[in-house]
C-alpha cells in the first residue's frame, strides 16, 4: 500500500515515511509529542488472535500493519519484517513516532501475536480492532497496560 500524501505527526524529528520497507521517501519535518495519555505514558495492547487468514503472507501483513498505523493516528517510521520458510509465519514491527506495532505469526497454530504500544494522541485501540477485523480473528484475546503510570 503505496500513498504520496505526507503525513502528519504531533512529532519533532526527522521521520522517514517509507510505504514498504524497501521504499524510503525524503525526511518529514514533525514535532515531538510526548504528551501523556491520561495518567500514563502509553498505552500497550497485547494481542492474541487464532483462527485467522494471511498468517504467512508477508506482502498482507505489511500492508495491515501500515493500515493500523494510520488508522490509530500514528506516525509510521519504518517497517522491519522477517518471512521465514514457507509456512513457518513471520516476524516484524512497525515503529512508530509514538512507539511500535510488533507481529509474531505461526501459521501452523493459526495464532499471531501483536504488541501494540502508543503514546501521545494516537489511538492504539483503533489499531488493535483494524488487526483483529483484517485477519478475521474467530478467536481474540486483549490486555491492555498503561505503561509509565503516574498516580
Amino acid at each position: 500500500m503505496s500513498t504520496n500524501t505526507p503525513l502528519k505527526s504531533p512529532h519533532q524529528a526527522d521521520i522517514i515515511k517509507i510505504a514498504t520497507s524497501k521504499s524510503l521517501e525524503p525526511p518529514l519535518r514533525a514535532k515531538h509529542n510526548s504528551q501523556p495519555q491520561g495518567d500514563c505514558a502509553g498505552r500497550h495492547f497485547i494481542v492474541d488472535i487464532w483462527d485467522c487468514i494471511e498468517l504467512d503472507n508477508c506482502a498482507f501483513i505489511e500492508n495491515a500493519l501500515i493500515e493500523a498505523a494510520q488508522r490509530s493516528g500514528a506516525v509510521l517510521l519504518h517497517i522491519h519484517l522477517h518471512k521465514f520458510c514457507d509456512g513457518e509465519g513471520v516476524t516484524g514491527v512497525a515503529l512508530l513516532a509514538e512507539s511500535h506495532i510488533s507481529v509474531h505469526t505461526w501459521p501452523e497454530r493459526n495464532y499471531a501475536a501483536f504488541d501494540v504500544f502508543m503514546c501521545g494522541d494516537s489511538k492504539p485501540e483503533l489499531a488493535v480492532d483494524y488487526l483483529c477485523t483484517c485477519f478475521k480473528a474467530r478467536r481474540t484475546q486483549i490486555n491492555e497496560i498503561q505503561r509509565g503510570k503516574t498516580k
